[in-house]
């Protein structure tokens, strides 16, 4: 499809990258989602935990959100869209990634960028609950995935009907690169600390699998992929990781309408992260590049995001 016309136009303070990033991630109040959990029993023997919330009336259509790297389903950016959906007729399943619920899971390997096994089975829970009309709806990492599953060659059901990626990072090594440039220290150094913590937890209850002096001397966010995520998870390496599970590579295979909004002033996303060519050569794609947003930014009037009120939209257009 042709690349789509934006027309985000925030106030001047929000057309700063940074500004509008840390705004959003740090300060930003999302009131009235009651959420209610439900633990989700994995065929690997781990868990998942999900946060539901209710459209005023009964409906049979469903949108399932996915956070992004050390989030959670209690982010701003999770309850702000669980809020728009809720309030426009839709049940809301936000999910959080294996430890990223305050509990640690039970396997010593955890959730990363290309883990579809896991969207598959949320998927299939929902499912089993009647829904007949589902949306799946990624931020970041999340948007990744669900780009991903959407691609890989695997039978999907036909009440997927849409699937949206705000600042989803497509191309994993060249957000790598990005993130851990010397302008974005800041974040990644944030990400690295919240990330090995969690490890070291496991560390202590897999000894056999993992090692605690490695895990403290990680540096960067490569070399925690190198060290870690790549090792549990059968990749051969950081890069090999990035190959296999950047979306890029299937977005030429998705058969559902599909909306990514990736903001130009996004500093954790490489060049190659706005796949243009995709987009032009796959009907069911269809790529917006806001100037301004940052990463998960795109404040709006009223405390709504913008990409918020462009995913419903697009969720409605194609029920």
């Amino acid at each position: 499809m042709p690349i789509l016309n934006s027309e985000y136009q925030p106030k001047k303070i929000f057309r700063n990258g940074d500004f509008s990033t840390i705004y959003s991630a740090l300060f930003r109040k999302i009131s009235g989602v009651i959420q209610q959990r439900e633990r989700l029993e994995l065929s690997d023997g781990d868990f998942l935990d999900l946060e539901w919330s209710f459209a005023p009336k009964k409906t049979d259509h469903c949108v399932i959100l996915f956070h992004g790297l050390e989030g959670s389903a209690q982010r701003h950016y999770m309850l702000g869209a669980a809020r728009i959906f809720n309030e426009n007729g839709f049940d809301c399943c936000a999910v959080n990634h294996r430890d990223c619920s305050g509990e640690t899971n039970r396997v010593h390997y955890s959730y990363h960028s290309g883990r579809t096994d896991d969207v598959q089975e949320v998927i299939e829970n929902v499912l089993s609950k009647h829904y007949q009309k589902i949306i799946l709806n990624g931020f970041s990492l999340g948007g990744n995935l669900c780009l991903k599953y959407a691609g890989e060659k695997r039978e999907i059901s036909d009440k997927i009907k849409a699937v949206i990626a705000i600042s989803a990072p497509v191309d994993l090594k060249g957000s790598m690169y990005k993130l851990t440039s010397r302008r974005n220290l800041v974040y990644a150094n944030n990400f690295l600390k919240t990330l090995k913590k969690k490890t070291l937890l496991k560390c202590k209850r897999f000894p056999e699998f993992l090692s605690e002096s490695k895990i403290q001397n990680i540096k960067d966010l490569k070399e925690f992929d190198d060290v870690y995520t790549s090792k549990v998870n059968g990749f051969i390496d950081a890069f090999d990781y990035y190959e296999k599970c950047s979306s890029k590579q299937f977005l030429k295979d998705i058969k559902i309408p599909t909306l990514i909004i990736n903001a130009k002033n996004d500093s954790f996303l490489s060049e190659s992260c706005y796949p243009k060519e995709e987009s032009l050569a796959n009907f069911f794609l269809h790529l917006e590049i806001p100037d301004f947003g940052g990463h998960v930014g795109f404040l709006n009037k009223n405390n709504i995001f913008y990409t918020e009120k462009r995913s419903l939209e697009f969720a409605l257009q194609y029920l």
